[in-house]
Order: C-alpha cells, then structure tokens, then sequence
C-alpha cells in the first residue's frame, strides 16, 4: 500500500467515525420540549411517526397540557400519537412554523382519536406544537413595550418566583391615589391556562386604548394586575392545575405556601385601603364537554357578593357585544357541579376577595381553550 494512502487512511476514517457520533442519521426527526411552555416525554420516534404523552410532573391525578418542538421534519407528514388520554382539544393543536412568534389550530380534521397528522412546510427548520395557543413573560413584555411611556401604566414586582423569575404587578388606570373605585385582576393561578391571559390582554387594552370606555375608566379607577401568578409554571411549562401539595388557586387559607400569593394577601389589604369594590381571577376550564365551551362566572359562598356578580351579569348579557356568546344562565353557583366545598373552592382567590372590607364584586370568569358556543 503506498506510504502516502496509508497516512491518509487513519485520520479519514477516524473523520467520518466522528461525523457519525455529531449527526443524527439523514431523516431523523429530533422532539424535545426545550422552548418556554415546553412540556412533553417522548415514548419513540420511527419515520414520520412520534409517540407522546404530556409531562405531569407533581400534578395529582390526570390532566392535558402539553407542548413540544420537532426539527428535521420539513416537507415530512408527521403522525403524532398520545399515550396519556385524549388530550387534543376541540380544534386539533396550536402549531407554530415561525418559532412561536405566531400559531395557529391545525383544526379538527386534523385529529383522529388521540392522534393528528401534520405536513410540515418544505422550508420550516422546525415546528412547534401545543394544546393551546401560548402566552408567555415575552407577549407581556410586547404588550407593554406597545405602551411604553403611557403615564395610565405602572410596571413594577409583586415578589419572585422561587425560581427568581420577576412576578410582574402593572397598575393601570388613575394612579394619583384618589380613584373613586380599585380593581383587581389576576390570572394563571393555574399555568397552562393561556387563553385566559389574551382575555386580560384585551382588557389592559381597553383601559388604556382612546375609547369613551377607556377614557373614564382612567379617570375613575385604580386597576392591580398580577398577569402570571405561577410565573415559574407558565415559562417551565407545568400544569399548574392540582399542582402537589396544593396549586395557587387553593392557596389562600391558612399560611400561604406560594411566593406570589403570599405577597398578594399581604399588597391587597395595603393598597386597597378598604376601597376595593371589584375583583375578578381569570381561567379556562376543562378541555371540552359540556359547561367547559361558555363563558362564565363562578360563585363563592358568599351570597351578598353572589348577588352583585349576578347584577353584572346581567348587564354584561344586555350589553354584550362582539363575536362571543355570555348567558347568564351558564354561571355556575357555590355548591353547583365542581364547585363544592369539597373542591377546594373555599381555599380559592375568588372566597378570599369576597371577604375583603368594601368588596362588592368577586368571582372567577371561565375563559373556554379554543371554542366558545
């Protein structure tokens, strides 16, 4: 063998070797939930086809989540299959060809059982999908940059998560102290639920957008928002929801285990100065079924308060206007359905508002995942 082959030879081989171990074998679709909101274990990849099931981490009992990016699948027809219950809602998965910047439902022709199909654009280096359309810290931070200088909006902390993640508190509306009326408005007590935060979203907007509506709502009230309550669970992606020992919407009796809802049961009491007439927790409600597609408010035991959701209810159906359905008839009353003592429900933001001193308004608004009918 010639002398010059056989230096070659060794140091070629031993490039391709490596080449081997730093590339995946051509096709090979890669899936890891390594994007904010990421939430998935995978079972097996073979071809086109992807078997998952949702991550539940310390959730007690079952629920639906998930999220995931899959690269290397451009111009492929991908097959993904849960493991884990039905866990597709009713029009199909969120997907994102850009990154997350947008998504849009894949659509209910889509899903078969617990299983959809996707084409991935010839272009697309990746593709995210999710149960829902996700709101994350970085849409919060756009919606703000958007009014950025608006002297109506305050950004400050409400604490740290305990990762250390900042626990955003805005306050909108007059500031100067001397609003006639105060009002508070959380969501993501449970993370995963996202629909709830372009919901508050478009409130925020409102107070602060040229309408008459905005216009005396700055002139007139204080509003508190605390946008992510479990801030670590919204980024890392976790349920949220049943969260071991308790999540955060059972946090609110007895000594508060949770960072961000100690810190609001200590700032309310403060801010509020007996003045808070109205409070409101925003969610979404189960997957699908029957009650889990309407808009709307559940009851705390407290029949005085009750009262005063049911009045604005009735308002808000008279007045309604806009694409989505609200009947007062789907709101659902301490001790109806789920929402029993036995629930929990009496450990829940909405019971500790309606306690509060001058406190006319509180409740929970049920802000369906992809459908309202």
């Amino acid at each position: 063998m010639n002398s010059r082959i056989r230096s070659l030879r060794f140091p070629f081989l031993l490039c391709a070797l490596l080449a081997c171990f730093a590339f995946p074998a051509a096709g090979a679709l890669k899936v890891d939930a390594e994007i904010p909101g990421g939430n998935i274990i995978v079972e097996s990849v073979a071809g086109d086809s992807i078997r998952v099931r949702q991550d539940l981490r310390d959730t007690q009992g079952q629920w639906f989540y998930w999220a995931f990016r899959v690269r290397g699948a451009a111009g492929r027809t991908l097959h993904v299959e849960f493991t884990d219950g039905d866990v597709i809602g009713v029009r199909g998965p969120a997907v994102s060809t850009d990154r997350g910047r947008t998504w849009q439902w894949l659509g209910a022709d889509a899903v078969e059982g617990a299983s959809f199909r996707f084409r991935v654009p010839p272009a697309a280096r990746e593709v995210r999908f999710s149960m829902n359309i996700p709101y994350f810290e970085s849409d919060l931070r756009a919606f703000l940059k958007r009014h950025a200088g608006n002297p109506s909006l305050e950004v400050g902390v409400l604490a740290r998560s305990r990762k250390g993640r900042p626990i955003e508190q805005l306050r909108l509306g007059r500031l100067d102290g001397h609003a006639a009326h105060r009002v508070l408005l959380t969501a993501r007590h449970h993370a995963c639920e996202s629909l709830a935060s372009y919901s508050l979203e478009g409130i925020l907007e409102t107070i602060l957008g040229p309408t008459d509506e905005g216009r005396w709502l700055r002139e007139n009230v204080e509003f508190l928002v605390v946008p992510f309550m479990d801030k670590d669970g919204v980024e890392d992606g976790d349920q949220g929801k049943n969260r071991r020992p308790h999540d955060h919407n059972r946090d609110y009796n007895g000594e508060s285990i949770h960072p961000s809802v100690a810190a609001l049961r200590k700032r309310i009491p403060a801010w509020s100065e007996g003045r808070l007439d109205f409070a409101l927790d925003m969610h979404c409600p189960y997957i699908r079924g029957k009650g889990n597609e309407a808009i709307l408010f559940v009851g705390v035991p407290n029949q005085a308060v009750w009262g005063e959701v049911e009045r604005f209810s009735r308002l808000l159906e008279s007045t309604r206007g806009g694409p989505l359905p609200y009947r007062r008839a789907d709101n659902l009353a301490f001790g109806v359905s789920w929402n029993r003592p036995e629930s929990g429900r009496q450990k829940s933001f909405d019971t500790w508002a309606a306690e509060q001193p001058g406190i006319r308004f509180a409740s929970t608004i049920e802000i369906p995942y992809a459908e309202a009918l």
